[in-house]
């Protein structure tokens, strides 16, 4: 576990996390990357690395001289309000769905900055939780609809950097040039309904976590207030989308 954004979230399951968001995660490192658009050679530093997913999309698409990763979860190293190493020293500077479960994001905004080198690109994309990342939003309009109380757990309320203006204004105070913003918008697509809320069951982040807190009757009732929403086809499939928001600048 690790304590972030106020309160305790679990974060220490890589299986989990896999079918939550990690297949969905992948798909927006690699548009990502595109935009970034760095030739091969840099050194790259992934603050917030986890499970790795978007070290290995760099390892995959930017033939990079060396990537790094800090993480501050139970078996990795690192915070990233205090980076490891000296002042620019990396030519990339990456972080992908962290910065809100940061307890300070100025202060890792900061130093992302000071670790990279002059003229180095400093990048982040974190999830449009109050919008169109779907498969979360669908959740939490249930839940609050449900059980109003549930909302002041809904990463949309809880997370209000995670949209253009707040990221852009966080590279802009971290002293970043040219700050640009983005959205990244990837399709998930769900066989079916059980593709959908298995993940919840999962217990891993706030979603899940917060599913696996409600008695069987109240859950229940959670799950077919979903089914009910959700855009089911014909074959059984659900079609929905996840949107990050993306921020870059120079050092």
């Amino acid at each position: 576990m690790s304590e972030r954004a106020g309160r305790t979230e679990v974060w220490a399951s890589g299986d989990a996390y896999e079918p939550y968001v990690g297949r969905w995660s992948r798909l927006v490192a690699r548009e990502f990357l595109d935009w970034l658009a760095l030739p091969p050679g840099r050194r790259w530093l992934d603050v917030g690395c986890g499970t790795g997913a978007l070290s290995q999309i760099v390892l995959e698409r930017a033939a990079p001289a060396e990537v790094a990763g800090v993480d501050p979860s139970e078996g990795y190293v690192g915070d990233a309000q205090a980076l490891p190493g000296p002042d620019a020293s990396f030519d990339a500077v990456v972080s992908g769905l962290v910065l809100n479960f940061v307890p300070d994001p100025t202060r890792a905004a900061a130093e992302m900055r000071r670790v990279a080198r002059p003229g180095g690109l400093v990048g982040a994309y974190v999830w449009d939780y109050a919008g169109e990342m779907q498969l979360m939003r669908r959740f939490w309009d249930a839940a609050g609809a449900l059980e109003p109380a549930a909302r002041e757990r809904d990463e949309g309320r809880r997370f209000p950097v995670c949209r253009p203006g707040p990221l852009a204004d966080l590279f802009r105070a971290a002293r970043l040039r040219d700050v640009e913003t983005r959205a990244v918008d990837v399709p998930t697509v769900f066989r079916d309904f059980d593709d959908y809320w298995s993940p919840f069951l999962g217990g891993q982040a706030p979603a899940p976590g917060y599913c696996m807190s409600l008695p069987d009757d109240r859950r229940a009732a959670l799950r077919e207030r979903i089914r009910g929403a959700l855009p089911i086809r014909g074959d059984g499939s659900i079609h929905l989308i996840a949107r990050a928001w993306a921020v870059r600048g120079l050092r």
